[in-house]
């Protein structure tokens, strides 16, 4: 894991991602964590913010339930078609700020 620079850094999962994506439930378990736990970002230091993760992480593990996945591969597939079907479509009008000037 690595940060980003900026004014928020946050962590960044890095790795190779197969086809069958192995890295999304620990993406969207650090997504509940970012925006349950670490969100309101008033820690008053890295023990107090330490032991906050870990009482969630206790507390998440008694009350966790898979997720219910509801879109489909046929939906990515779907998705992605229109997404380039999408994309290929030429422009259908030209905005009035880049009309050519009459």
């Amino acid at each position: 894991m690595s940060r980003l620079p900026g004014k928020r850094a946050r962590p960044v999962l890095r790795g190779p991602r197969r086809s069958n994506a192995p890295g999304l439930p620990a993406e969207i378990f650090f997504s509940i964590i970012q925006k349950k736990v670490v969100t309101p970002n008033d820690f008053a230091s890295t023990t107090q913010l330490s032991r906050t993760l870990l009482a969630f992480v206790d507390r998440y593990n008694l009350t966790a339930r898979p997720f219910n996945w509801k879109f489909t591969a046929d939906d990515l597939t779907a998705l992605l078609r229109r997404i380039s079907e999408h994309e290929q479509k030429p422009a259908t009008h030209t905005p009035a700020d880049l009309a050519p000037a009459a």
